[in-house]
């Protein structure tokens, strides 16, 4: 919802975005009133509304101002804007009944541009008129309704899927949502992560900052730094270590979207670029006794410049979403070492929880993600290393709350079902995710 408000919030005639409000989620109705002193155009919120991907059937409006004829013609005057609504419709003339011209009216009714360009003017097709008191320049306001149908006799004024606007993302899984048009996100996470080999047992606190901007409808750009410390022990020697994982930037192109009532599909491809950035150093022979290629595991790197390749869909419908999303990763090698490639297959399936069905805010996601994951041999010294290829599954059931339409809180447990693993690579034993969202 957050993404309608702040596209309606880029007219030239719109409120502050907190005045851009909602009023019934469920069915998709929301409100606004324009600056007094400015003109609006039904076809400007209709085109702004399209870039940010919705679309906008009909639109209701209330408007103050006086009432003048031009032959069988009929106009409404916002005197403090300076713009003038034709009164158009079959029952025009029944529902004005008896008003005159230079009576303060307030007309109520289906709002219309028609024509273009140079030709495009204001229509208001009236359902209820009042008179008022003298109008002054406090009493001129217009009144905007979007977001689906009223009832069902009803054209809908914005037809937004409610569980398209709200839904958040999934934790783990690629999401081919772009957040917020001309807007962003902050996402800092913290993921504790315990490994093991044999006697070996290691512990990672990494704390992951992602921040992501949106400058078009179909593209979203996105950095993405960490920051680990690991923590290991082999009965005989301990000793820990601190430093910034590889940087990696990505670029998403949705490429599909299929808006319906109640639903919500579209697909995005992601490309990413992972940079030599992080430390590379491993723990030495003095400091604990393993093979090369499982110290330096123990870095908060998998390799050098590394290319990500990932598809990824979703569906909603009703309180369920399901999505899933397959990656290729292409890794180098840093000073001779690397893991393997990875090819990763996830899924997301979500119930949302909403606190109250008619307004947004307060949902809670019940989140179920599936990863499988398979690596290929990897590389020491610049030669393959037997027993260092992989194939995993894992299970991570998560809780997301959406707290805010712009403030967001997530955790998810993630453990091991299958773990075919080489005998010189780390078997991870459980990764708590826990993460907040703040939009922009």
């Amino acid at each position: 919802m957050y993404n309608i408000q702040k596209a309606v919030s880029r007219l030239d005639y719109a409120p502050k975005l907190n005045e851009i409000q909602v009023t019934d989620f469920q069915k998709g109705l929301g409100n606004f009133t324009p600056q007094p002193n400015k003109p609006v155009s039904f076809a400007a919120l209709k085109a702004t509304l399209k870039k940010a991907g919705y679309t906008l059937d009909a639109a209701e409006i209330t408007v103050s101002g006086k009432l003048s004829k031009e032959g069988n013609d009929w106009f409404l005057a916002v005197e403090e804007s300076g713009q003038r609504f034709a009164l158009t419709g079959p029952n025009v003339d029944q529902t004005l009944d008896q008003r005159k011209a230079g009576d303060a009216l307030e007309i109520k009714g289906e709002w219309l541009t028609v024509g273009t360009g140079t030709k495009a003017h204001e229509v208001i097709v009236p359902t209820t008129v009042k008179k008022v008191a003298l109008l002054d320049s406090t009493a001129f306001f217009t009144k905007a309704r979007f977001i689906e149908p009223l009832s069902s006799s009803t054209r809908p004024a914005v037809n937004i899927p409610a569980m398209a606007a709200k839904r958040a993302a999934p934790i783990r899984v690629t999401s081919p949502g772009l957040t917020v048009y001309k807007g962003g996100a902050v996402t800092p996470r913290v993921y504790l992560i315990k490994q093991h080999l044999g006697s070996l047992e290691v512990n990672r606190q990494i704390v992951d900052l992602s921040v992501s901007y949106t400058p078009s409808p179909r593209m979203q750009l996105e950095i993405e730094a960490p920051l680990s410390r690991t923590e290991y022990d082999d009965s005989i020697n301990s000793g820990s270590d601190t430093g910034f994982g590889n940087t990696t930037a990505w670029a998403k192109y949705r490429f599909f979207r299929k808006v319906k009532t109640y639903g919500d599909r579209q697909a995005a491809f992601r490309v990413g670029l992972e940079l030599p950035t992080g430390k590379k150093s491993a723990p030495g022979q003095a400091q604990i006794n393993l093979a090369p290629f499982v110290s330096q595991q123990l870095t908060p790197i998998n390799g050098g410049l590394s290319p990500h390749f990932d598809i990824a869909f979703s569906q909603a419908g009703g309180r369920f979403i399901f999505g899933g999303n397959a990656e290729a990763i292409f890794r180098t090698e840093r000073d001779g070492f690397r893991m393997g490639h990875e090819q990763r297959v996830s899924t997301d399936l979500e119930y949302v929880l909403p606190r109250d069905p008619h307004k947004p805010g307060g949902e809670l996601f019940l989140i179920l993600e599936t990863t499988f994951v398979n690596r290929s041999t990897g590389r020491f010294a610049s030669r393959e290393v037997p027993g260092s290829r992989s194939t995993e599954y894992y299970l991570a059931p998560g809780l997301q709350y959406a707290a805010h339409p712009r403030f967001v809180v997530e955790g998810s447990y993630q453990f091991p079902v299958v773990q075919n693993t080489g005998f010189l690579v780390l078997r991870t034993d459980r990764n708590l995710l826990l993460g907040v969202r703040i939009l922009f």
